[in-house]
C-alpha cells in the first residue's frame, strides 16, 4: 500500500530569512493526521538566505540529520564540532543528554537548501556525538545511515536505515523487509513508485509491499527511510 502526500499539502512557514516546508507537524504547523511515520518525526525542506541561519539552540534525545541539496551549512556545537557541509554531504547529530548548536548559511550570495530530519532514538541520555560524510558521488540506491554504520554509512541510535536515491532515467527495484515501514521523500526530479507518479517535494508512506519499484524519468534525488 502506498499513501501519497503531495508537496503542496505540506505545512509552510516563511520568516523572511527562512522559507520552510514541513512534511509533518512542526512549530506553528500542526496537523494531527501528520505527526510523523513510525520513528520519523520531522522532514523540513528549508531554504535559508545568504548570511542567515539558526542561532544557537538546544536539542536533547533526538537523532538530527541534515542533508544538503544546494549551498552549504556552517555548523557549530558545544561538543566541540565546527564544520561546513556542502551539497551532497550528510550529518548525523545524536543530541542524547543535550547539546547546543547553530547552523548558518556562510555564503554572502547563494541560498542554502537542506533537509532537516528528526528521528526518535531507541536510547535516551546517550553521550552526544556528531558525524558527517560526503555522498555527492553516490549513484543508484546507497545506504547512508544505519544502526551500526555498516557499508560506510553513518550510525544512528535507532533501528532505522536511510538510503539515498540518485537515479537518472532508469528503473530499479528495492526489496523490502517484512514488518518494516518505508517512507520516500523525493527531493528533486520525477519518479514513478509502484505505478504512482511522484514529483519534487512529494512523499509516500509504503507498507505491506514486497518490493518498491522505482522508475526515474529524469535525474531524481531523494531519501528512502526504512523504519521499525
Amino acid at each position: 500500500m502506498l499513501t501519497l502526500r503531495r508537496s503542496h499539502e505540506r505545512g509552510h512557514a516563511h520568516h523572511g530569512w527562512l522559507d520552510s516546508r514541513h512534511t509533518f507537524s512542526f512549530a506553528n504547523y500542526y496537523d494531527p493526521q501528520h505527526m510523523g511515520v513510525s520513528v520519523l518525526r520531522v522532514i523540513n525542506d528549508d531554504w535559508v538566505k545568504p548570511g542567515a541561519g539558526f542561532e544557537t539552540h538546544p536539542h536533547r534525545n533526538m537523532e538530527i540529520i541534515s542533508y544538503v541539496l544546494e549551498g552549504s551549512i556552517e555548523h557549530k556545537d558545544t561538543i566541540g564540532v565546527h564544520s561546513t557541509l556542502k551539497a551532497g554531504e550528510v550529518q548525523v547529530m545524536s543530541a542524547g543528554t543535550g547539546t547546543l548548536h547553530s547552523e548558518f548559511n556562510p555564503s554572502d550570495s547563494e541560498e542554502l537548501n537542506f533537509l532537516q530530519i528528526w528521528v526518535q532514538p531507541n536510547k535516551n541520555r546517550v553521550t552526544p556525538r556528531y558525524v558527517q560524510k560526503d555522498y555527492s558521488d553516490a549513484k543508484g540506491i546507497t545506504l547512508i545511515i544505519s544502526p551500526d554504520g555498516r557499508d560506510g554509512s553513518l550510525p544512528i541510535h535507532q533501528e532505522a536505515k536511510v538510503y539515498k536515491l540518485s537515479l537518472s532515467a532508469q528503473a530499479t527495484t528495492f526489496a523490502t523487509t517484512e514488518g518494516r515501514t518505508y517512507y520516500l521523500h523525493l527531493a528533486r526530479g520525477s519518479l514513478e513508485v509502484n505505478g504512482t507518479r511522484m514529483e519534487s517535494g512529494d512523499g509516500a508512506t509504503i507498507t505491506e509491499e514486497t518490493a518498491i519499484n522505482l522508475k526515474a524519468f529524469d535525474q531524481a534525488e531523494g531519501l528512502l527511510f526504512e523504519l521499525p
